[in-house]
């Protein structure tokens, strides 16, 4: 098993649930400087002690992710690590107005980290396109040539020229090229069948996030089988799992410890998906008498004892943490954990003891696995 850690960045002061458009002046910068600097602090840390990736994403005008560019900290990881992954799951291809720039930004950072990047293609949800003002209907269509244009830039010698529906060039020859070959591994992380059918038929690694356990589950066999359809086996290292963690010494403590935070994380950061549906013409449907998953609510309204019973956080002492793990993981056929460790409004103290007791406590057991 591989454990990666994942690190959204989000902003921890929020007064009232988000709502998009947030007014940004609910940002401080000065306090944002201080986050940053924590953040990079944080995932300086998961190098010492041995994970085996840390993970970024890209997300706009929300509190929920203070990362538009996800290649801005992968720069600087490159610098304050040696060793480690660095997974930009992921950049959002059909947002960018050039990919060829995008080429060179994870070419130059490939060159920079000495071949550790993982480049992650996302969709991206509705609301990125709201904010940067791209037609949501054209998402896919824009992600597929995006993706072609970035691989073949990475991987031909000689100029070419490129005249696609979205975007044209008359000459594309990268300056830097990447150092791993023939590219950085592609990863998109997807929950559609649209998405699961374009990750299996590229042959690329999935990734299932904020699903319970049976939803996990039906995602990667929907994903085997749309595989075994373009004549070929995914295996365990093809399906990354995220999943927020907290350990502390007993399970009574860190629930205590963990569970305003995730509150916050769930109720108050993923809630700016109310403002999106409605300028889209779309309405929550509501809430049934009597909840028996998770996937009966929209995730702003999740609490602590669902997600911990559906799998969707695994918070406890080191030896139920393990556990819960070893057994989702092999439920799910799955080789790749992506934890958050940092979540919500988790102070920087408790982020760096989690980060520290799991990895002392729990990572070893993993490792054996």
């Amino acid at each position: 098993m591989k454990v990666y850690a994942f690190d959204l960045m989000p902003w921890p002061y929020l007064d009232e649930p988000s709502y998009y458009p947030d007014a940004n002046a609910l940002f401080d910068p000065v306090r944002g400087q201080e986050i940053y600097a924590q953040h990079l602090d944080q995932m300086v840390l998961y190098e010492e002690y041995g994970f085996d990736a840390i993970c970024i994403n890209e997300h706009h005008a929300k509190p929920y992710g203070l990362m538009p560019s996800p290649n801005i900290i992968a720069a600087a990881l490159t610098q304050r690590t040696r060793r480690i992954k660095i997974g930009i799951l992921g950049n959002l291809p059909a947002l960018h107005a050039h990919p060829v720039r995008l080429a060179e930004e994870v070419a130059m950072l490939d060159v920079m980290s000495g071949g550790r990047i993982i480049s992650g293609f996302v969709r991206g949800v509705p609301q990125e396109y709201l904010a940067l003002g791209v037609p949501l209907p054209e998402a896919r269509e824009r992600l597929q040539e995006a993706w072609d244009l970035v691989v073949k830039a990475w991987t031909t010698r000689e100029p070419f020229a490129w005249h696609g529906k979205y975007w044209s060039y008359d000459r594309v020859s990268i300056w830097p090229r990447p150092l791993q070959q023939p590219h950085p591994p592609i990863i998109l992380p997807a929950d559609s069948d649209e998405g699961l059918e374009l990750a299996a038929r590229r042959r690329v690694p999935t990734g299932a996030a904020y699903r319970s356990n049976a939803r996990t589950r039906s995602i990667f066999d929907r994903y085997r089988a749309f595989a075994a359809q373009h004549g070929w086996t995914p295996g365990p290292e093809h399906c990354h799992v995220l999943r927020h963690v907290y350990v502390a010494e007993t399970n009574a403590r860190a629930r205590e410890e963990a569970e305003p935070h995730l509150d916050y994380f769930w109720q108050k950061l993923l809630s700016y998906h109310r403002g999106s549906m409605k300028l889209l013409g779309q309405t929550p449907p509501p809430r049934p008498a009597a909840v028996r998953s998770a996937e009966e609510l929209p995730l702003y309204e999740l609490d602590f004892d669902l997600t911990q019973k559906e799998g969707m956080t695994l918070v406890g002492d080191p030896d139920y943490v393990a556990r819960e793990i070893r057994a989702e993981m092999r439920e799910l056929g799955a080789g790749v954990l992506m934890a958050l460790f940092q979540f919500g409004s988790l102070p920087h103290a408790l982020a760096v003891r989690n980060i520290e007791l799991f990895a002392r406590t729990v990572l070893p057991e993993l490792k054996r696995d």
